[in-house]
């Protein structure tokens, strides 16, 4: 009886021990998915920052000299804020087709190198 006790218990350790190093295994290939993943979507977003930071400083450039052209400064406002809201709208209805998938493919692209 003491014998296939302990065969029980080597199976059992065993069963253990390969289900530690699985699970190990499991830890690594997220961390490394998690390396590649991660300074994509940072450069990425350091890149959206870059160009929303030059976008506000282009549009009050532009709303100040059409306001300028049109004698009344707020004139230039109205108009880049229309201008804005017109391309609103159109990311709107196509922001899924121009945005979310080529952003969602590219980061399934990386996840699976």
């Amino acid at each position: 009886m003491s014998t296939s006790k302990s065969l029980i218990e080597l199976l059992f350790e065993k069963i253990e021990e390969y289900s530690n190093t699985n699970y190990e295994l499991i830890k690594l290939k997220l961390v490394k998915k998690a390396a590649i993943i991660a300074p994509f979507v940072i450069s990425r977003i350091i890149i959206v920052w870059i160009f929303f930071f030059f976008t506000i400083i282009l549009s009050v450039g532009i709303a100040l000299l059409l306001g300028e052209l049109m004698n009344k400064l707020y004139y230039g406002f109205f108009m880049v804020a229309a201008f804005y809201f017109v391309v609103g709208i159109v990311l709107y209805f196509f922001l899924h087709k121009w945005i979310k998938k080529p952003m969602g493919n590219s980061i399934i692209k990386q996840a699976l190198k």
